[in-house]
């Protein structure tokens, strides 16, 4: 497995990480035999970085990743997102990143997850009432504690970047990035960029929409509320995914190893996150990080999918507003 680093101060981690929202019912019923198979395989294929949120599964997915990582906790980093709120329901009900929550939220990770650290701690989202400082400083203390190797932040923009990189080094931004959602080229890629600060793209697959086989969304799956998933949008997605898919035959790879290695190849900063809860799609990914393309490809690909053809936006317009990376 090739390496990469996480910015210009944070750990060596695999060239694509296992994204594990997915385990956690986020897109319908997920075996949970499977899916910690599927966290054993990818470590065996040398996948070090994992990705959660303490809110996945309402601490589901946590107690999962700590049942698979048991005993071989050292061969791994774990990336952690917090501050997400949901009541009985599994509704969110709006994010607190005070330093206060912080050492909370974390407290209750930590035990879940059965270790004593996180090696990327990160707020899932903004909190428009904590001014991004004190949220860095509150994490900066639990690195003086031990309890947390490095900072990360996900879907913020340039402006909250900056600022907190200002109060202590961010090692990467997690935000959607891949062949349907460009956004984080506008401005957001040129601020990390210059800050020495990495990216973890997740959504490279744009949830499901780019594979060789037609998606189905069940009733308790929640990317069936969000426009691009929805009607004559959905239709159009597929469009642009089976022109993919012909470009992928002709490269005698599948369209997600094209999508995955795309990402990849946008710069040594950026690190793909892969979500799976199978076995057989995690050896797909795996085998894209070798995937090339030459500048021909690349103008192909370009040609087909250029910035902005997705129909519909990634998420639904109240979740859109709690975007700071959109604004």
């Amino acid at each position: 497995m090739q390496r990469r680093q996480l910015g210009a101060t944070g750990p060596l981690v695999s060239a694509i990480g296992l994204g594990c929202m997915g385990m956690s019912n986020a897109y319908g019923p997920a075996d949970r035999d499977e899916s910690i198979a599927t966290i054993h395989a990818a470590m065996d294929a040398g996948v070090t970085l994992l990705d959660t949120g303490d809110f996945y599964g309402m601490g589901h997915n946590e107690l999962l990743i700590s049942e698979a990582i048991k005993g071989r906790r050292d061969e791994v980093q774990l990336s952690v997102k917090f501050g997400g709120m949901r009541d009985a329901d599994g509704a969110f009900v709006g994010f607190d990143t005070r330093p206060q929550a912080v050492a909370n939220f974390l407290a209750y990770s930590l035990q879940r997850l059965g270790t004593d650290y996180v090696d990327v701690y990160r707020p899932a989202r903004l909190d428009p009432s904590v001014p991004i400082e004190e949220t860095i400083g509150g994490i900066k203390e639990q690195i003086d504690k031990g309890r947390v190797k490095h900072i990360g932040l996900s879907e913020v923009g340039a402006e909250t970047i900056r600022r907190a990189h200002a109060v202590h080094p961010i090692v990467d931004l997690q935000i959607e990035y891949g062949l349907l959602e460009r956004g984080v080229e506008r401005e957001i890629l040129q601020t990390t960029r210059e800050l020495g600060i990495g990216i973890t793209a997740y959504g490279v697959l744009s949830r499901g929409l780019i594979s060789s086989t037609p998606l189905t969304i069940g009733d308790s799956d929640w990317r069936g509320h969000t426009p691009r998933f929805q009607g004559d949008n959905l239709e159009r997605n597929r469009q642009l995914v089976q022109k993919l898919n012909e470009i992928a035959n002709s490269k005698g790879v599948t369209v997600a190893q094209l999508a995955i290695a795309w990402v990849k190849e946008r710069g040594e900063d950026v690190v793909p996150l892969v979500g799976t809860t199978k076995r057989a799609r995690l050896s797909e990914a795996v085998e894209a990080v070798d995937v090339t393309f030459s500048e021909r490809e690349l103008r192909e690909i370009e040609a087909v999918v250029p910035v902005g053809a997705a129909a519909g936006t990634r998420y639904a317009a109240e979740q859109m507003a709690l975007l700071d990376s959109e604004r």
